[in-house]
């Protein structure tokens, strides 16, 4: 299998010379955010190396009482001299320790870039599997592309990872990494020119390119979890809501069971779909892109604002602006009826066929979490994916898998 580190997040959250695509001194954007990041700099302090106990993105414990919102990775970054934003991206917190985990399981994989996705359409020649983990936020059309044809031409897609949000560009030979995101209609110079490339969210209509179809969920329909002032209380495990899927084979769990909550694998940015509930079970609308049938095999919920006491409103980093730009993407008016709708979001653990191959993903940037402190039910589940997804595609065993549902 092929590991794809997700490089192009980490350039989007290095603040090594003091800007990145959160805040900086470009003129024009809120916090001066950059929407150009050389991908030639050096790693931030905390991005490739972190000592074992450096906090995590969600917060150690749930808050047992009403109080400010509290991001204690900034707290231990800001006191010991890392990048504000080394929890939220890197190498350190997400791609190693999947690597760790792998190799002690027994698995050999190749760690490929997202740069290699990008620059070399033969990336994935020859693997049978592609797996993401943790947080992969930004991507180019060049990248997903070759996803696609990748499970289109009977690859496998293992993605225990979240936050599916943003399309960028790379340029000057993959040197620069080009994000307008929330600007991009107004600020990047290619929205007259070809709006397709707009450094926007997948789902905006002049890209028109709903994350779904490639990964089965987009991070619109997320995204936060046990994060800061979203949902500090969340159970912060999923729910399985289809039990007898082959993912969840020797488990034991059924139907309402949770896992991973006590690793606090549910954050801290998930991706979810439109969905309704139909006799118990949670069903795909299809209005997101969501590619025909689709199961959703378990989730949870998130939201994209801020809540608390009035009092502490002083203590939230991003308010309710997240809800404000949904709606401004999928809604046509602003108000407070339409912000409220779109801040409920949810995040999902979903299978579908595509071509002659099959995707899995487990959206959530936290995954890794439960193979770090070896959940037995997180464990179980990444290693019946990945068992089945290494298997050849003329095994009798994988055809069995091929229906979605565990044969006995």
């Amino acid at each position: 299998m092929a590991l794809v580190a997700a490089t192009s997040t980490w350039a989007a959250y290095n603040d090594w010379g003091g800007a990145n695509h959160y805040f900086g001194i470009h003129p024009g954007t809120p916090r001066g955010r950059s929407p150009l990041l050389s991908t030639q700099r050096p790693w931030a302090r905390g991005q490739v190396w972190l000592p074992e106990d450096a906090p995590r993105s969600i917060n150690a414990k749930r808050p047992e009482q009403p109080g400010p919102a509290r991001y204690e990775f900034i707290e231990w970054a800001s006191l010991n001299g890392f990048s504000k934003y080394y929890a939220l991206a890197g190498w350190a917190s997400y791609e190693r320790p999947f690597v760790v985990w792998a190799e002690q399981q027994g698995y050999s994989l190749d760690i490929l870039t997202q740069d290699d996705l990008h620059c070399d359409p033969e990336a994935l020649t020859g693997y049978a599997c592609a797996v993401f983990v943790g947080h992969d936020e930004y991507w180019t059309r060049e990248m997903r592309d070759q996803v696609d044809a990748f499970v289109e031409s009977g690859g496998r897609v293992a993605r225990f990872a979240g936050n599916f949000m943003w399309q960028i560009r790379l340029e000057d030979d993959a040197q620069r990494q080009v994000a307008y995101k929330y600007d991009a209609a107004s600020l990047d110079p290619v929205a007259k020119a070809d709006s397709s490339l707009l450094t926007s969210a997948w789902e905006d209509p002049h890209v028109n390119h709903p994350g779904a179809r490639t990964f089965g969920v987009n991070a619109l329909r997320g995204i936060y979890g046990a994060f800061g002032g979203m949902a500090p209380r969340s159970p912060r495990g999923y729910t399985v809501f289809r039990p007898q899927h082959w993912a969840f084979a020797g488990t034991g769990l059924g139907y309402a069971d949770m896992f991973g909550d006590g690793a606090s694998i549910f954050g801290y940015e998930v991706d979810g779909l439109d969905y309704t509930f139909v006799d118990g079970l949670p069903e795909p609308l299809g209005t997101d892109g969501a590619p025909p049938g689709l199961a959703i095999l378990a989730m949870g919920w998130a939201t994209n604002t801020e809540y608390g006491r009035p009092q502490d409103a002083y203590s939230f980093m991003l308010g309710d602006g997240d809800a404000r730009y949904r709606a401004s993407l999928l809604a046509p008016d602003l108000n407070p009826a339409s912000i409220d709708r779109h801040s409920r979001g949810a995040g999902m653990v979903v299978h579908f066929h595509k071509g002659q191959g099959q995707v899995f993903t487990a959206a959530t940037c936290e995954w890794v979490r439960g193979l770090m402190l070896a959940d037995t039910y997180t464990v179980a589940i990444t290693r019946n994916v990945l068992s089945a997804f290494l298997e050849p595609t003329d095994s009798p065993l994988s055809e069995s898998r091929g229906f979605g549902y565990l044969i006995p």
